[in-house]
């Protein structure tokens, strides 16, 4: 494991940036592993940047993202699949069917997260995935390791959590479908980004406690190539 203390979000999120660049750049048909969140917005920001500046090309890049709220289409504002189309497809040349995410429309679950869980082996799966931290993608606290990908029943803090982006809080969706703990460990890099204070003790929890399934990122201590990109708030506990 590989821990960077940087200074603020936006050293983050550069040096973020330019690790992804890197791997396109050695594998022009890199399979990325996305996140959603505040987290890798700014990463997502410098990716582009270097895109227009010529730098990048994405033309034979896939992705595979974490999550997908259940029973949000691909145009709601609050879907992720929106979230990443706004926040970098739209801006680079990638190939949108080469782009992945778990489909929240379909209601079987089950037939869902097989698909979803095929799509990411058939690309020989990912070689820099990218997670923030808090949970990794929506594996909750649990008595043990989700394994591939499935459909979580969100806890109340989660929903809690998340109802800002939502006009009222029974709007926010109850279930989701997420990578699992398995399916983000075969990952070849694990690119783990983390700012602000309030990320402190968790990140502590993740790399020096005890590797436990009620704290699912502390099982990234058993991954081969874990990068860990951290901000000095975020650091405040080491």
């Amino acid at each position: 494991m590989r821990v960077y203390k940087v200074k603020n979000y936006d050293e983050m999120s550069r040096k973020a940036a330019n690790l992804i660049a890197a791997q396109i750049i050695t594998k022009p048909d890199s399979v990325l592993g996305l996140a959603t969140g505040s987290t890798p917005v700014g990463t997502y920001k410098y990716l582009v940047e270097k895109y227009n500046n010529g730098d990048l090309d994405f033309s034979e890049v896939k992705t595979a993202n974490l999550d997908e709220y259940k029973g949000l289409t691909r145009e709601s504002e609050q879907s992720y699949y929106y979230f990443m189309y706004n926040n970098l497809f739209k801006d680079i040349n990638i190939d949108l069917n080469n782009t992945n995410i778990p489909d929240g429309t379909e209601p079987d679950s089950e037939k869902e997260c097989a698909r979803y869980e095929a799509v990411v082996e058939s690309m020989g799966g990912v070689d820099i995935q990218v997670l923030g931290l808090g949970h990794i993608g929506f594996n909750e606290p649990a008595d043990e390791f989700p394994k591939t990908t499935h459909c979580v029943d969100l806890t109340e803090s989660t929903i809690e959590a998340n109802k800002r982006f939502f006009a009222d809080v029974n709007d926010v969706p109850r279930q989701a479908y997420t990578m699992g703990i398995k399916t983000i460990m075969s990952a070849k890099t694990i690119l783990l980004l983390v700012s602000g204070a309030d990320k402190a003790q968790i990140l502590h929890d993740c790399l020096c406690g005890p590797i436990v399934p009620q704290v699912p990122a502390s099982i990234l201590q058993l991954h081969g190539d874990v990068i860990v990109i951290a901000d000095e708030a975020a650091m405040s506990k080491f």
